[in-house]
């Protein structure tokens, strides 16, 4: 799928590809991950939820790897383990697309909802997926590692309306 996010928004006027993530895009991937967060995934995450079978895409600018989120399905619920843009590239609309494709593309006649975890600090997502239609479930506390010990995540849930 590719969308030209001229119309989207005025920084953004190059072509932007998502596709399924493969095993040679994890070098991207991890340039963006170890970018994005202090407490990045590892390599051996990303491999490990590709070998079993967790849907995964990358969301390519002129062919570099600027996205990428990986879903876990499981009956009822599609569960966001991992949605991540650039740095470089976040608050230009990327964020919203790539959500908006999962959500999409995750919609089977089995899934009910989707779910993800979010830093309790990162408002500016917290906004995102809220302005999506997310609502709160609950909280993990000290879920996420982070400088002084550990974060508490929020919880949210967007429930889907079933195609006729």
């Amino acid at each position: 799928m590719a969308v030209n996010f001229q119309n989207m928004n005025k920084n953004m006027s190059a072509l932007v590809e998502i596709r399924t993530m493969n095993y040679l895009d994890l070098k991207q991937v991890m340039r963006v991950e170890k970018k994005a967060y202090p407490h990045p995934w590892t390599l051996g995450i990303f491999r490990d939820c590709l070998r079993v079978g967790h849907h995964a895409w990358v969301m390519l600018l002129d062919q570099k790897v600027v996205g990428y989120a990986v879903v876990m399905l499981s009956p009822g619920e599609a569960h966001i383990l991992n949605i991540c843009i650039d740095p470089d590239y976040q608050a230009k609309g990327l964020g919203r697309h790539l959500l908006r494709y999962l959500i999409k593309n995750t919609n089977q006649t089995d899934i009910d909802m989707v779910l993800l975890e979010v830093r309790r600090s990162n408002r500016s997502a917290q906004r995102l997926y809220q302005s999506e239609g997310f609502h709160e479930l609950g909280v993990r506390k000290a879920y996420y590692p982070a400088a002084d010990g550990r974060e508490d995540a929020i919880i949210l849930a967007k429930y889907l309306s079933k195609k006729t």
